[in-house]
This record gives structure tokens, C-alpha cells and sequence, in this order.
């Protein structure tokens, strides 16, 4: 996309001149006058900004500082016909980036023009990296203080700027998303969208078009040619979550794609080069799923060059208080809401909750008690999990393990609480309708 520049000039001829330099390369507004600049701060950002510094209403040096508060991002080129090395300095200090007495070379402007356009576009991305940093390891808002989510974070600041397929594992809600669009941030094809897909969600027979595109006719209901997500994604991300529930035929192909870095639509006879970095998550257990038919090995081999787990919310209890706070600002702000915080009791259910649905769960609690809350605090009656007692299985024979006693609890109790309601059972758990469903199946929960 063109970088959008500003031209601000009193006078109308030497405006067309930079503007017939500029338009070629860049996208160009003009305001001719600094009450017309001022009126454009209601417009959208430009990215560099040409301006002269004798106005007929305003100094350019005047409005410069008002410049740099209302659009901080925007790159300033300050000209002049009447420069001196101290309107120089005091530009520079203003946050100029380039001071151009006049006359300059029509090309010494586009060069600064484009070099200015650069550095906001290197600044830009040094910010989204500092803010993905400080919200995941802690800089800034320590979300996550617990030792096993900083090595998480560790690891993701080392393989991120790679191409490197990366596999994330870990119970539904546990954050596998997140940490995906952690990589994402930090990698080069930041610049690049990136596409998430749910594999568990697709249609089977649907999948392979929905990925790899498909030809006009190539199946019933195919009435245009599709381009496919591989090919969508190209040079930015793709992720492929609940991999180890995608059609194990549709896997074999896939595998292919990851081997030859080629996708063939469905019905076509033309491979296309797919340039796109692939970021695979799974809630269960690779060996589990490799054993139990639902993921071909050779295709986790492909996928596995690195590994990132992260570990359910019960497992890392210190950083239940910091996202439960994070949640309450977030939604608090969204209901124009004023909360103090959780009392003590509420504070202690929360840490001592085993969380069945991760983060996810924490996260709709939280959402939940600031909507329904009436005070300035969030009490423990304003929180649904007050109301589930877990019963533990421990020494009972039930074929269950003390922890999928404890879940299994948790989701009976819940299906009491909706009235047997499955879709709001999952979502005030945190977890996938499909997730509850295969739960509620293993568990032998009657509903």
C-alpha cells in the first residue's frame, strides 16, 4: 500500500510541484494553510508530512509540536526558503526528521520522502514487538510471572524471527492462540496478515478446498474458483489449530504441501509455489493422538521442528491474580465501569480453582462478574465458580485419575448450573462445544 503524504504550503504552485514529485510513489493530501492542517487532524494519519515553515496564518515550528502530539507516528520534513542552521536545531529538537532549505533536487525530496517513510515503518514494528513483549514476559504488565510461561516466552523471542514450523500443545484455553499471534508479532511477516483456521470447525468434506483452494465444477456446489488459505496466506502466517482433527487423508496432502512448498486446488492440474509460514497448535497429546489414529507421525515429525507446551492454569497458579486484573481492567473499561479490584475471598477462590477451561474459562469468569457485580469490588457471590464444590475421586473406583475426577466434576456441576445448556455450559467453561462434547462422552456425564 502507498504511504500517505502531506503536503502543508501556503503557496498553490510550489504545492503542485511536490505533489506532481511525490504522487507517482505515494498517496498525497495538501493543506494550504496551518488552520487547514489543523482541521485535517480529524482526517486520517498521514505518514509524512512536507512542511513549510513560513505560513501566511502560522510558523511551521509553531505547529509542529501540535503536529507531533496529535499524529506522535507521523514523520515531519520541515522546508524553507529562508533556513538558518538554528531553525535547523530547533526543528530537529521539535522531532523533525529532515530540515530541506529551498531550492532542493526534486529527487533529494523523494529520497528523503521514502527514507522517512522507513524509519515510521521500522518504529512501527519495533512497537508492536515491545508491546507484544511487555504484555507477554512481563515488562510492563506482568501477565505472566510463573517460571514456566517465561521459558515459553523465552523460547517464542528465539525461533519467532524464523520460518520454522511451530507446534504448540496444550489443554483447550490454555493460551495456544495467544502465543501464535505472539510469534506472529515478533516474526518478519509481521508486515503480512496472518490467517488462523480451526480445523475441528471445517466441514470434512470442505476442508481441502477451504486450504488448498479449488477449481469451478471440481465438486457439487463449486461454483467459482476458490483460492484456498495457503495461498491467501501467502507471505504472511498461517495456523493451523486442532490439527490432530483434520481428516487424516486431508494430513497425507498436507504433508505434502509442507514438503514440496507447493499447493495443488481440488479439480486443478497446476501446482502453485505457496510462500507462508505455518504455525500448528493441538489440545491433545501428540503421542495420544499419534496412537490413537487421529495424527500421522510422519506429519508430526514436519510439523515438530520446535515445540512449544504450555501448561494448564492449575499448573501455574502465580498468574492467575495477574490475568484475572488484566481481564477486570479490559472488561471494566468496555462496560464504563469503575472497579477497585476482588476482595480476599473472591482473590482466594480464584487462586485456589483448579480451572478445568484454562485461560479461556478465567477469562469469561472475569467477564461475566464485572457485568453482573453491583459495588466497586468484585465479591465472591459475583463469581459462578462459588457455587462448584469439587469431590474428589481419589480412592474411589471410578477409573478416574484424582484431576479428571476434579473435571469431571467441575462440567457436572456447570451442566446443572445452564440446565443442561451444552453451548453455554462450554463458553462459561472456557472450552469448545466439541470439547465439551467429547468430555461429557468420556466422562459418562448424564445430562
Amino acid at each position: 500500500m502507498k504511504g500517505k503524504i502531506l503536503i502543508v504550503d501556503d503557496e498553490a504552485d510550489f504545492r503542485m510541484l511536490l505533489k506532481s514529485i511525490l504522487e507517482t510513489d505515494f498517496t498525497v493530501t495538501e493543506a494550504n494553510s496551518g488552520a487547514a492542517l489543523q482541521k485535517s487532524f480529524a482526517d486520517v494519519q498521514p505518514d509524512v508530512i512536507v512542511l513549510d515553515v513560513n505560513l501566511r496564518d502560522a510558523n511551521g515550528l509553531v505547529l509542529l509540536p501540535l503536529i507531533k502530539k496529535r499524529w506522535a507516528d507521523s514523520e515531519v520534513i520541515v522546508i524553507t526558503g529562508t533556513g538558518t542552521m538554528e531553525m535547523a536545531m530547533e526543528a530537529g529538537r521539535l522531532g523533525a526528521y529532515n530540515f530541506l532549505p529551498k531550492p532542493f533536487p526534486p529527487g533529494k525530496l523523494l529520497a528523503d520522502v521514502k527514507c522517512a517513510l522507513e524509519r515510521k515503518e521500522q518504529n512501527e514494528e519495533n512497537t508492536t514487538l515491545r508491546r507484544a513483549l511487555e504484555t507477554m514476559s512481563g515488562a510492563a504488565s506482568p501477565v505472566f510471572r510463573s517460571a514456566s510461561m517465561q521459558q515459553v516466552v523465552r523460547t517464542i523471542e528465539r525461533v519467532a524471527p524464523s520460518d520454522v514450523t511451530i507446534l504448540i500443545t496444550g489443554e483447550s484455553g490454555s493460551g495456544k492462540e495467544v502465543i501464535a499471534d505472539l510469534i506472529y508479532c515478533l516474526s518478519p511477516r509481521a508486515k503480512k496478515r496472518i490467517i488462523k483456521v480451526n480445523c475441528a470447525a471445517l466441514p470434512r468434506e470442505l476442508i481441502e478446498s477451504e486450504l488448498f483452494g479449488s477449481k469451478k465444477g471440481s465438486f457439487t456446489g463449486s461454483v467459482a474458483d476458490r483460492q484456498g488459505l495457503f495461498r491467501q496466506a501467502e507471505g504472511g502466517t498461517l495456523f493451523l489449530d486442532e490439527i490432530s482433527e483434520m481428516p487424516i487423508d486431508t494430513q497425507s496432502k498436507l504433508l505434502r504441501v509442507l514438503q514440496d512448498q507447493e499447493v495443488r486446488p481440488v479439480g486443478d492440474t497446476v501446482s502453485y509455489k505457496t510462500n507462508c509460514r505455518i504455525i500448528v497448535a493441538t489440545n491433545r497429546k501428540p503421542e495420544d493422538a499419534i496412537k490413537d489414529g487421529k495424527l500421522r507421525e510422519d506429519l508430526f515429525y514436519r510439523i515438530s521442528a520446535i515445540s512449544v507446551h504450555l501448561p494448564p492454569l492449575r499448573e501455574r497458579r502465580e498468574d492467575i491474580l495477574p490475568l484475572a486484573n488484566s481481564f477486570l481492567k479490559r472488561f471494566a473499561a468496555q462496560a464504563n465501569r469503575t472497579l477497585n479490584g476482588f476482595t480476599p475471598p473472591a482473590v482466594e477462590h480464584l487462586v485456589t480453582f483448579d480451572w478445568p477451561g484454562n485461560v479461556r474459562q478465567l477469562q469469561n469468569e472475569i467477564q461475566r462478574a464485572v457485568l453482573l457485580s453491583e459495588g466497586p469490588d468484585i465479591q465472591v457471590t459475583d463469581l459462578s465458580i462459588s457455587d462448584i464444590k469439587f469431590i474428589p475421586t481419589e480412592g474411589q473406583d471410578t477409573g478416574f485419575t484424582l484431576l479428571e475426577g476434579v473435571e469431571r466434576n467441575a462440567i457436572s456441576q456447570m451442566l446443572k448450573q445452564t440446565a443442561g445448556n451444552k453451548l453455554e455450559t462450554a463458553k462459561r467453561l472456557g472450552i469448545g462445544r466439541q470439547t465439551l462434547y467429547n468430555k461429557i462422552k468420556a466422562y459418562g456425564i448424564e445430562t
